[in-house]
């Protein structure tokens, strides 16, 4: 039976690398996919992973029904036996409900790619969308560390090396941090963590620094 597949995990999970792999075993058996993504590193229309791995996608925009387009594919003469999507984070509750459509009314096979949570650890309302109604919700193994070495569990916005829990969910182009040089934007990056250290905001760069101060020596308040 076709289903709804909902690959889950932290940012450098091999998530993307993982859709690739599917793509490249079943194009290898001339079976034909829909690729869709969004934001993707690489640019826009396109599907990548960071060990440089690419392929090209159809973007996804707010606008877009993915049970239309793949109708309107076949419609036109295209063949089409399984559908990707990465970055599903980002899409809307209602386009999930347009993949559920594509599974049981065109019996396709929908396989679903995108982190789970944000930087403040809430659920993007695309993944809470796949978790209600995913056929099968697949946690990937490959396990990103935290710099502490434990096994991350959590997402973290930095900036300036520093870990916020306040801002827009999707953050696109410069960012500057309250108090920031105005001529120099403030570099917004993201980093995965363990639970303890989300809950401490502790970062690798903020950890690093309180290693290297020094020690407050004792005072003698007798002397």
């Amino acid at each position: 039976m076709p289903e709804l597949v909902f690959f889950s995990g932290t940012m450098d999970c091999g998530k993307s690398t993982l859709a690739l792999q599917i793509e490249h075993n079943r194009s290898t058996r001339g079976l034909q996919g829909m690729i869709y993504s969004r934001d993707d590193r690489a640019g826009h229309g396109k599907l990548s992973s960071r060990l440089g791995l690419v392929t090209e996608a159809v973007e996804v925009q707010d606008d877009l029904d993915f049970y239309v387009h793949v109708v309107e594919h076949l419609s036109s003469g295209g063949r089409v036996d399984y559908v990707i999507v990465d970055e599903a984070q980002f899409l809307a509750p209602e386009q999930v409900d347009q993949l559920a459509r594509v599974v049981d009314d065109l019996d396709l096979d929908v396989f679903a790619f995108g982190i789970t949570t944000d930087f403040r650890s809430k659920l993007f309302p695309g993944s809470q969308r796949l978790v209600e109604l995913a056929d099968r919700i697949e946690v990937l193994k490959v396990e990103a560390l935290c710099w502490c070495g434990a096994r991350a569990t959590h997402n973290a916005r930095t900036v300036d090396g520093r870990m916020v829990v306040e801002g827009a969910q999707v953050v696109v182009g410069d960012v500057r941090s309250d108090g920031a040089d105005a001529e120099r934007p403030a570099e917004v990056g993201y980093e995965v963590l363990c639970r303890r250290h989300h809950r401490r905001r502790q970062t690798a760069a903020t950890a690093r620094a309180a290693a290297l101060s020094p020690d407050v020596l004792p005072v003698d308040a007798q002397r």
